[in-house]
This record gives structure tokens, sequence and C-alpha cells, in this order.
């Protein structure tokens, strides 16, 4: 979940010794040229932020909030819930591809209720997030997935069943998402169920936001797909529907009234910042 520290931050303990009770592994994860990056915290103004042995920020965590999100951007993969009546949303199932900080892994187990599973490839996140990031012990509705974010998209294991779908895949240099190809894009629609969405977050130094969004418009179809104007520290979420819907205004208004007074999110100022690729007539 990258984005540049802002502020002075002090580079934290790095983690060494793994404590990942519980993890399953779907297949064999495939093997790695170049070694899984270290994993350290920082921590500013009541604020602890996850890094891959660099300053750029993977996730973070408010200390006396652990269960609320902080980041702008990371708020914004939950615009999901627009597209869904509000009373349903303890019923779905919501899955991460990358896990950061387990911010949404989180807020979707303990404020939203749902059924929670993340995908990450580095043992030392998991174990990160058990000891610093206040991620509780896997459970009925909880699981975390080591394994390979391509392989888990591709499996059939899930296939149907994910309604929630949010996808932040960084290297430690935050210079271009991990995966985004087309092929990758359309393995996650097929997770998706007939009213799933995936929300995915485009950031980088070397990467092209116009590239990434044309690929998944072509996995998705371009009606099917909506997109954030970018972030102040340039983070862009681009959400895609598994089945294009472009609901009325008034709907989305009250809709985002209802998600700002139940789970706190600024909802009401997504609308003035979102809107689909290709607008209905």
């Amino acid at each position: 979940m990258p984005c540049r520290a802002w502020g002075p931050c002090w580079k934290g303990r790095a983690l060494r010794v793994l404590a990942c009770p519980l993890l399953e592994i779907i297949g064999p994860v495939k093997k790695r040229s170049d070694p899984l990056p270290e994993v350290n915290f920082s921590e500013h103004n009541g604020v602890r932020y996850l890094h891959l042995g660099t300053e750029w920020i993977q996730g973070s965590m408010r200390v006396d909030a652990p269960f609320d999100i902080e980041l702008e951007y990371v708020q914004r993969m939950m615009a999901w819930l627009l597209f869904v009546e509000p009373s349903s949303v303890a019923r779905r199932h919501a899955m991460q591809l990358g896990l950061g900080a387990a911010t949404l892994t989180k807020f979707c187990y303990r404020k939203l209720r749902m059924r929670a599973t993340a995908i990450e490839l580095n043992p030392q996140v998991v174990a990160a997030c058990r000891l610093w990031f206040k991620m509780p012990p896997d459970g009925p509705r909880l699981s975390v997935v080591l394994g390979d974010a391509a392989q888990v998209a591709a499996h059939d294991h899930w296939r149907g069943s994910v309604d929630a779908l949010q996808v932040d895949l960084y290297d430690h240099e935050a210079a271009a998402p991990v995966l985004d190809s087309e092929a990758f894009y359309a393995d996650c629609r097929r997770l998706l169920s007939d009213d799933g969405c995936m929300t995915v977050n485009l950031f980088g130094r070397s990467t092209s936001y116009g590239q990434s969004l044309q690929k998944i418009c072509a996995a998705f179809g371009p009606a099917a797909v909506w997109a954030f104007k970018p972030t102040r520290e340039g983070n862009t979420v681009v959400l895609a529907l598994r089945t294009a819907q472009h609901p009325a205004r008034a709907l989305l208004a009250e809709r985002a009234e209802t998600i700002q007074t139940r789970w706190t999110l600024p909802a009401a100022k997504w609308l003035r910042v979102f809107k689909p690729v290709i607008e209905s007539p």
C-alpha cells in the first residue's frame, strides 16, 4: 500500500522472527530469484507505518484506533460500498490481494462484520500485522493465506465467491504494480460474485495509469469501470464491477450518507471526485 512518508519518522525495529500460525498455502508458491524484503515500521504523531526496508509506506494504523482507516486512498478502496445495499454488507465476503498493514482486512472483519480473506506473499508481513498492527487471529470469518496473488486469482477455489476484491500489490520500491496485466484483471473478475466489485490502487513512479486503466477496461468492459481523481500523494483508486452498474445520483448520495453515518468513511466526499470512465447517456 505505497505512498511516500511525510514528516520525520524513525526507523523501527526490523522483524526477523516469524510468528504466523494458521496460514494456509494454496498450492506451491513459485520460487523467487530475489529475496523478499525485510519488514520494519516507523511511528509518527500516533500513527504507525509499515515499510518494506525503504521510506515508502506500505500501510498504516492509528495506534489509538487500530481498526479505523487512516490513509485517504485506503478509505477510497471501500467505495464498493456505494454499489450494494448497506443491509447486505455483513453477509458478504471481502478479499484483499496484498495485506499491507491489514487495514482493509481489519476494517472489513471488525467494522463491517464481513468474512475476510487476505492473500500475502511475504510471511514477515503477516507476522508484522499480528505483532504490530493488531490483526486478529484467524477464525471462522478471518483467513490469511500465504501465497502468490496471481496464483490465487487464477485458482478455482474462490471463483465467483468474492463480493469485494481489494487489490494493492507493490514491491518495496513502490515503482509499479507487481501484477498489472489484462490476464490478471480477467482472473480478478472471475473471482467476483455477480454483483461483486474490485477496487485497485494504481500508484507508481514508472507505471502508466492510462495503460493500467486500459487493461482493466479490457478485462471488465469500460462500462463497468469507475475511477477517482488521484489523491495528493498520487494514489488513484479504480473500481471495476463484475456487472456494470450506473446507479442514480440520488441513490449514490443516499448510500454515501449511510456509509458515512454507519462506518465513518467520508463517502459524501467520494462522490465529488469519483465518476464512471464512460458516462451513461
